[in-house]
């Protein structure tokens, strides 16, 4: 059970950061889901600038890395400390993701009605939920 867990996981945070590095890039694909829009507009609530696309892409590569090393699964790494730390740091910030902000993103949010609050109630939160719920588990 808990290699499927890891798998999925695992397996969708490469596809996500994949998806960042597309967009850093220039890509447009899925874009318009992406990033929230300001209430009563249809314009975003932030333009994402290349080099923090780039980062979050990175962040969660190394958030799948994390995975990988605290269950024992990659070669040459020990689950450690620092692994241990790293899990907790990342449980937290994704259930924190899956909150939300109270006014654009999480479950919790005010802005209800845009293209992207729709994903992010049915999609987005719940998987940010669903990874911090991992890393508890593999901190157990």
């Amino acid at each position: 059970m808990t290699l499927l867990l890891i798998l999925v996981a695992v397996g969708l945070l490469w596809f996500i950061s994949s998806l960042h590095f597309y967009w850093a890039f220039g890509g447009r694909w899925g874009s318009a889901a992406a990033i929230p829009v300001k209430e009563g507009e249809h314009r975003p609530a932030f333009t994402p600038k290349k080099w923090g696309t780039l980062f979050v892409a990175i962040l969660i590569l190394l958030a799948s890395a994390i995975i990988v090393i605290q269950e024992g699964y990659l070669q040459g790494f020990q689950a450690n400390s620092l692994s241990k730390i790293g899990s907790i740091v990342c449980a937290v910030v994704f259930i924190i993701r899956a909150i939300g902000d109270f006014k654009y993103v999480g479950f919790f949010k005010k802005i209800k009605y845009s293209q992207f609050a729709k994903y992010d109630t049915w999609l987005y939160s719940p998987l940010c939920l669903f990874f911090g719920f991992v890393y508890i588990i593999l901190l157990l």
